[in-house]
């Protein structure tokens, strides 16, 4: 018997016998797995893991998601280190409070590893590799909700004058009329701006494509700044020195704390900007599925949070 079979006979008697039952017929089970010279070799933990986040590489998780997967699933396991079967949801428990008091974090966080904690889970139990999961008893983590800022016009004209280079004015200006993610900003290629439709072509979550529009003052700013390039690199945005790196997310993300501290701006980040323009959409009133399509948001709850927070 391996162990895929067994789970497919718990599941199959899940519905006809109680809880308590099930657990006894679990242990049974087991115990004639491990006296039986045909068991299979006991899977570590962190293979399980692993296969975990092959499927969502698969699935077009983006590379931070992913190590974001790994870190907290990945510190979960080497906490709770028994077989990934015998998990149950007082272990879980257990841990998400420990981590808590532990990190002295916000439930925001905790809340964020719970759900990565069910994912994991969910996907084992819908590869057979345990019965039910453990986080499935365990609800949302209620967090306090937040109004978060958006840029006002007078500090966003500060930034625009602080800008000492036309790339660093060029950027601010794409993410604010466009509201791109800041992945999608970094993967911009010089190829992928029509100046006469004033449109990008942007590679959103999922490796989907879409089209993101920017506005006239966008395009001055830009043309001026693909017009002065002579570094012959492809990528929209690269560092302003020899060897005109390609920027990543910290790159720009850097940029963005930079000018807003000699601007005496705080909290200057990619997402704020993406932020304000959705909100300044939503108060012109535009429909929020213009306002989803714009995002880039597959899920139209995603959109209505800037309603409710913006």
């Amino acid at each position: 018997m391996t162990a895929s079979m067994m789970y497919r006979i718990l599941s199959e008697m899940s519905e006809e016998l109680s809880a308590s039952q099930i657990k006894r017929l679990q242990e049974v089970l087991f115990s004639e797995m491990e006296s039986k010279s045909e068991q299979v070799e006991p899977r570590d933990n962190l293979d399980f893991l692993h296969e975990f986040l092959v499927a969502k590489e698969i699935e077009g998780c983006s590379k931070r998601t992913i190590d974001y997967y790994q870190y907290t699933i990945g510190g979960m396991l080497k906490v709770v280190n028994i077989s990934i079967a015998q998990i149950e949801t007082e272990h879980i428990r257990n841990y998400l409070s420990e981590f808590q008091k532990k990190n002295d974090c916000s439930k925001t966080t905790v809340d964020n590893i719970r759900r990565n904690l069910s994912s994991f889970f969910a996907w084992l139990e819908e590869e057979n590799y345990i019965l039910k999961s453990p986080v499935r008893r365990i609800h949302k983590i209620k967090t306090p909700k937040l109004v978060k800022e958006v840029i006002p016009d007078e500090e966003l004209e500060i930034l625009r004058d602080g800008c000492v280079s036309i790339r660093d004015l060029a950027m601010i200006e794409l993410l604010m009329s466009t509201g791109i993610r800041v992945g999608e900003l970094v993967n911009l290629r010089i190829r992928d701006i029509d100046f006469n439709e004033r449109e990008c072509i942007v590679h959103g979550k999922g490796d989907k494509e879409r089209k993101a529009y920017f506005d006239a003052k966008t395009k001055l700013h830009l043309q001026e700044y693909v017009k002065k390039r002579r570094d012959g690199r492809e990528w929209l945005f690269v560092s302003l020195k020899y060897p005109y790196e390609h920027l990543t997310i910290n790159g720009i993300e850097s940029r963005n704390r930079n000018i807003g501290k000699k601007c005496n701006v705080e909290n200057v980040y990619p997402h704020k900007f993406r932020r304000t323009m959705a909100t300044r959409a939503i108060d012109k009133g535009m429909p929020i599925e213009q306002v989803q399509q714009l995002l880039g948001h597959q899920q139209i709850d995603t959109t209505m949070h800037y309603f409710i927070i913006g």
